[in-house]
């Protein structure tokens, strides 16, 4: 199953949802589409999903196809999947500046998604889309990854107090 996710920016992501749905992918596809005109019989559709339902989603997919967005990267790496990000971009009226293609770039540097900017790389990263998001499971990462930061900052901190 392929799950596809826009986020829930208030502006459409039909780009996204035309490149999917015009590989005539003969998969499962989930989608929440949001605001987005585009549909497709081949899909089943949700307007918008619960955090628990994209969880659920997120976990059963062979794939995740989502916006650029940090929330909707983060709870697929934080979930085992490397998502494929389609970056929602300024000149299509998707958002408000680039911000997502900069990170989309970023993030595919270090190995944490694939991003595409074309429905030929869409197509080519659904066919690859077996590969997780290099021993990120579960939400215990990213506590432990936290905590452990904030520890180091406090205890190096200037206003750290001495406890004895």
């Amino acid at each position: 199953m392929i799950f596809v996710s826009v986020g829930t920016h208030e502006a459409p992501f039909d780009r996204l949802l035309r490149t999917v749905y015009e590989l005539g992918l003969d998969e499962e596809i989930v989608v929440q589409h949001g605001p987005s005109s585009v549909r497709s019989e081949l899909a089943l559709e949700a307007e918008y999903l619960s955090f628990d339902e994209v969880v659920d989603y997120i976990r059963a997919a062979r794939a995740v196809v989502t916006h650029a967005g940090v929330g909707s990267v983060m709870v697929a790496l934080a979930n085992g999947k490397r998502p494929i990000v389609m970056p929602r971009l300024h000149s299509f009226d998707e958002h408000v500046d680039d911000h997502q293609l900069e990170l989309a770039r970023r993030l595919e540097a270090n190995g944490l998604v694939t991003a595409v900017e074309s429905p030929a790389a869409m197509a080519e990263a659904l066919a690859q889309a077996t590969e997780s998001a290099g021993g990120m499971t579960g939400m215990p990462w990213l506590g432990s990854d936290l905590g452990e930061y904030l520890a180091t900052q406090l205890e190096s901190s200037p206003l750290a107090v001495s406890q004895s």
